[in-house]
């Protein structure tokens, strides 16, 4: 039998059966003893092979087989862990939903997520969530980061559950058709009430923001899986405090920088880190301005192995 694990609780696992049913289960062992160096040896969105269990009265599952992930995204998981923590598997689509301020997300925070995402080939849009609540300077911010991004191959979204212009069913639904979406941010930006507008049955539970330090509360403990329909799905997942790359070799890293990338071959040398190297088309660029500054402090901040806070 086959299904998508829809549910990730840690030691069991909700299948979404392909009659649409639910069934709940568990990890056979030879699973757990694969050379896997992450924390959770299955995701939500792992497509798996299971077996029926009966115990008295109650019929549970048993994974025997992880089938091979089209992509996945991961992260460090924790700061002074080896092990990644495989967010979701098999996605088409990632939504990374930022905030400006209330609480604020940091550039080197979306730049570390897009990295990650574009290491295993996963589109990306940024969803400037809680517009309604922009001040004049927020919106220059905002203007700024969407020319930004935008001209980098990453799409810019406003998005509002409170005003009807900025409405996630509308700025949203177009882009989501047919695809599984996962949505990802820091705790208190808004992702489960963006959820709930785009599938009010989801019922995700929300909270207002810690007043003493401004920053979100962990509503969604586990990440889960939504089907608006047969096509399209969305992962929920919990807040990220910092995204700590892994898997990547430092040779690795600029190419998921677009602005770096296309600038890679016009360097003297083909191992240019683009630290102090002589003649450096990088640190050429960023000198004149045609890099933005924050972006090449990214960079270097993944380069240093330092784990991004906000």
């Amino acid at each position: 039998m086959k299904g998508i694990v829809i549910k990730s609780t840690g030691s069991w696992y909700k299948i979404r059966q392909e009659d649409n049913t639910v069934l709940d289960a568990r990890i056979k062992g030879k699973i757990r003893l694969r050379d896997i160096d992450t924390t959770n040896p299955v995701a939500v969105g792992d497509i798996v092979d299971y077996e029926f269990e009966s115990s008295g009265d109650v019929t549970n599952g048993v994974i025997t087989e992880l089938e091979k992930r089209h992509n996945y995204i991961i992260r460090k998981s924790n700061k002074l862990s080896k092990q990644g923590q495989i967010i979701a598997a098999n996605i088409d689509l990632a939504l990374l939903v930022v905030t400006l301020s209330n609480p604020r997300t940091s550039l080197g925070f979306i730049d570390r997520f897009l990295v990650m995402a574009g290491a295993y080939h996963i589109p990306v849009t940024l969803v400037f969530n809680k517009c309604d609540l922009y001040t004049e300077e927020d919106k220059e911010n905002y203007d700024y980061l969407q020319m930004l991004y935008g001209h980098l191959g990453y799409p810019c979204v406003l998005s509002s559950t409170v005003v009807e212009e900025y409405n996630p069913k509308k700025q949203l639904l177009p882009i989501i058709k047919g695809k599984k979406v996962l949505i990802s941010g820091h705790s208190g930006v808004g992702k489960s009430s963006l959820l709930n507008q785009l599938l009010p049955g989801a019922s995700q539970k929300v909270e207002k923001i810690s007043d003493m330090h401004l920053k979100g509360k962990h509503t969604t403990t586990f990440a889960e899986m939504f089907f608006l329909d047969d096509e399209t799905a969305l992962i929920d997942t919990p807040g990220i405090r910092d995204f700590g790359i892994i898997d990547l070799e430092e040779s690795e890293i600029g190419h998921y920088f677009p602005e770096i990338r296309a600038l890679m071959s016009q360097c003297k040398f083909n191992n240019c880190k683009h630290l102090n190297e002589p003649d450096c088309a990088v640190i050429k660029a960023y000198e004149e301005s045609r890099i933005a500054p924050e972006r090449y402090e990214s960079y270097l901040s993944i380069l240093r192995n330092e784990d991004m806070y906000s």
